[in-house]
């Protein structure tokens, strides 16, 4: 027998997928998981080699993710990371209008509201999903097709790498409706921006472009995705064309007044095309392709290593916090989200709540019934 007999032979290669296929499905809601072709640089496919793309498919409720979904994006990263036909794991949404926005509402009313025990166990799932993102052993690239909010800013934050359709906006919601931004962003975001510029798009709830957000360096890239009359242009409710307004960066931010109002109109005369979005995930993938893989990985995860220390540091003192806090606060946010559609109001009212606390009131639920949304009269 030689040295090298007791090597595995080709045909007697392990598996090391990750059990958990059944949550992937064309079927909404779900998560597709998809093998596709390495481009070359002439944008001809190599054989044998193919990036992973882990896409949230939700579209009807944009992309928003379901206990189910959590498990399908968890088992994604991990067969992406083992697989060795894979060169990189691309993280996307189904459809142009949103790349996730957070948890799904609907489950978190209808479910897991003021049931502390049974939302701990899903953000223990959560966590995972993130543990599972910032783990991977392939780079992984967030292709933002559209609104990258709440949670779904976080877990997109957890990719290495960021391109986005200028159309994309992005920011957080949870003190609007009753949560706080603490699945990542409250750990990511000092890191990429400036403190207060971190400070203010976790509290303000405010949705920024994704022009912002490269000029910010929050993301590598903002690329057109409008047609109109048969040419791609950039965005036209955001400010591309100058740097300074009375002494103010204005670059990437949302247009006013009649300005915006009328790049709204053109936006709706449009269609979205995302083939230059593709294009350049696609032209990143083939850079990455022509590196040595093993060193690809040892600088990325030299610097995942900053991510991860502050996101391990915190992440179950926040699971217990989220986890109590359904009992309050995110009970109310979540039920006043879920029932827009009859009340006419997706929060609750603020300042009647806060008057509540001022006088010392128990939060019992004929308070709660004071600070909700009534129905509509039809």
């Amino acid at each position: 027998m030689g040295k090298l007999d007791w090597l595995p032979r080709e045909g007697e290669l392990k598996d090391h997928l990750f059990a958990g296929e059944m949550y992937f499905s064309d079927e909404a809601p779900s998560v597709k998981y998809e093998k596709r072709p390495l481009l070359d640089g002439e944008g001809k496919p190599v054989e044998g080699l193919y990036s992973a793309w882990i896409m949230l498919n939700n579209p009807k409720q944009y992309n928003s993710y379901t206990t189910d979904m959590v498990k399908g994006v968890i088992t994604g990263f991990r067969n992406a990371s083992v697989d060795r036909e894979v060169v990189a794991a691309v993280f996307t949404g189904e459809g142009d209008r949103a790349f996730c926005t957070g948890g799904n509402t609907k489950e978190y009313a209808e479910y897991y509201s003021g049931r502390q025990e049974e939302y701990a166990s899903y953000m223990e799932l959560f966590n995972g999903m993130v543990d599972a993102i910032l783990m991977c052993k392939k780079p992984t690239i967030c292709r933002v097709n559209g609104m990258r909010v709440a949670g779904g800013q976080e877990i997109g934050m957890a990719c290495d790498l960021a391109i986005a359709s200028d159309l994309a906006i992005f920011g957080q919601a949870g003190p609007r409706h009753g949560s706080a931004p603490v699945g990542g962003s409250s750990d990511f975001l000092p890191w990429y921006l400036s403190i207060e510029d971190a400070m203010w798009q976790c509290v303000s709830c405010e949705m920024w472009s994704a022009y912002k957000m490269a000029r910010l360096r929050l993301i590598s890239k903002a690329v057109p995705a409008l047609k109109v009359d048969g040419k791609i242009i950039r965005n036209p409710m955001v400010v591309t064309d100058k740097w300074l307004e009375d002494g103010e960066i204005v670059y990437g931010e949302m247009k006013k007044g009649e300005d915006y109002k009328a790049g709204k109109e053109m936006v709706k005369s449009g269609e979205t095309d995302l083939s230059g979005l593709d294009a350049e995930v696609n032209g990143t993938i083939t850079h990455l392709a022509n590196l040595f893989p093993g060193c690809v990985i040892k600088s990325i995860d030299s610097i995942r290593g900053k991510k991860r220390f502050f996101w391990d540091l915190a992440k179950n003192d926040h699971r217990h916090w989220l986890a109590a806090n359904m009992m309050n606060e995110a009970m109310l946010g979540f039920h006043a989200f879920n029932t827009r559609k009859i009340t006419g109001v997706d929060k609750i009212d603020f300042i009647k709540y806060r008057q509540a606390i001022a006088q010392g009131r128990d939060m019992t639920p004929e308070v709660f019934a004071e600070v909700l949304g009534k129905p509509q009269e039809k």
